[in-house]
């Protein structure tokens, strides 16, 4: 994969391509891109419905919609592409698509109508800025044929940031993500080089209403989004589709070389035949070691990535690195990401900076640099003033990318 584009860091500035985003439509906006056999259940649902989220009822919800305030707002954060993942709620779900837990049987009906609604709200929508938005498309497995057809739905229909993988925590009544049965849905992303995208928080248990829960999943919430990758990894999805690939997004970076290394040291000793006392009489045999794959078929989207991943990105290295304002919600860098990115990326080489500011997500999303270069030649981050650094936090900036971490050793 080329990472940077001949284009990078024109007019002095940097073209910035933030790989997580997330929008959706307003609830009741839903109802046009719905089939017409669920709209009076939609009338109903959504007559009854009370939103648990606050920032969809804030004034500014309108970041996940209006197209024109929302480019504008992009823009003057120094923003020229994005990559949509699921914010608002679709039709039929209790809470975003993003972070619902499989859906019953008596459920899936209409929970599939409705993530149908926000795949075809999605196409439209990315339609309108389409040189700049890459939107992500859903599914959910509990029919694997109706996957399959929704993957088809989604290359068809110039979603090309790809699928977000349902959540599967432990205790999903389905197969687990390492069974065979999910080959058909593999199978058919790889045919139709359609990207396979988790997100952070998207596989979290039921953690149920008490006075610990939020605490527990905030403690959690990453440790289970971090198992898509073993899991594909370990369990030879790659080696059966080499062309797949994998993008894992707001869940940090600094942790995957670690996972690497633990998976080859266990993988080799589990290929001779024991780990310690464990005997595997038919292990899952790789062709290669677990960390090749991660060379050839993964990504890691690190929204407002921090200084202390940055200066580790050559564990990981930096063609697999994209960074993402994670824009509309608070945690991320909006409108702060000109501050952000100077704190992440100061003093690092420029050619560096661009393949993970955009030249990589350029390359695995199908954007064109050289359009977007020419609208980042006025609003894109300077190149001199990111080499130069952060002088002091902007007043009001609550993300994570300005946070303090102990000092590590990165010799």
């Amino acid at each position: 994969m080329s990472a940077v584009g001949p284009d990078s860091g024109a007019a002095g500035r940097y073209t910035v391509i933030s790989a997580d985003c997330h929008a959706g439509a307003d609830l009741r906006d839903y109802k046009p891109f719905l089939e017409t056999r669920y709209h009076d259940a939609f009338d109903d649902w959504a007559d009854h419905y009370v939103n648990p989220f606050a920032d969809l009822k804030k004034a500014t919800a309108y970041r996940n919609w209006d197209s024109t305030r929302r480019m504008d707002e992009l823009e003057a954060d120094g923003i020229v592409g994005e990559v949509l993942y699921p914010n608002t709620v679709p039709p039929f779900f209790p809470k975003s698509g993003l972070t619902a837990l499989v859906p019953t049987a008596t459920d899936f009906d209409y929970r599939l109508a409705g993530l149908r609604a926000h795949n075809r709200w999605m196409s439209a929508w990315c339609g309108e800025f389409p040189e700049q938005r890459a939107g992500i498309g859903q599914i959910l497995f509990n029919d694997l044929d109706e996957a399959v057809r929704d993957i088809h739905w989604i290359a068809d229909n110039g979603l090309r940031g790809g699928v977000l993988l349902p959540g599967m925590p432990p205790g999903t009544p389905l197969p687990p993500l390492h069974a065979p049965e999910y080959d058909a849905v593999w199978r058919a992303c790889a045919e139709r080089d359609v990207i396979v995208c988790g997100h952070g928080g998207s596989s979290s248990p039921d953690y149920g209403i008490y006075p610990a829960s939020l605490s527990l999943w905030l403690m959690e919430t990453s440790w289970f989004s971090h198992r898509v990758l073993w899991t594909l990894i370990l369990s030879g999805v790659f080696d059966r589709f080499p062309r797949l690939r994998l993008v894992m997004a707001e869940q940090g970076s600094g942790w995957i070389a670690d996972a690497l290394d633990v998976m080859d040291q266990f993988y080799q000793q589990l290929a001779a035949g024991n780990v310690g006392e464990l005997r595997f009489l038919e292990p899952c045999l790789l062709e290669r070691l677990p960390s090749e794959y991660w060379a050839t078929n993964c990504f890691v989207t690190a929204s407002f990535m921090h200084r202390e991943d940055c200066l580790q990105r050559a564990r990981i290295g930096v063609d697999h690195i994209m960074w993402g304002s994670d824009y509309p919600h608070l945690e991320g860098t909006s409108p702060f990401s000109d501050a952000a990115i100077r704190l992440t990326f100061a003093g690092i080489e420029p050619s560096e900076v661009q393949a993970m500011l955009g030249g990589n997500a350029a390359a695995l999303y199908g954007f064109d640099m050289e359009h977007l270069g020419r609208l980042a030649a006025t609003c894109g981050p300077r190149v001199d003033a990111v080499a130069a650094g952060l002088d002091a936090v902007p007043e009001g900036a609550q993300s994570m990318a300005f946070r303090e971490r102990p000092p590590i050793n990165v010799s």
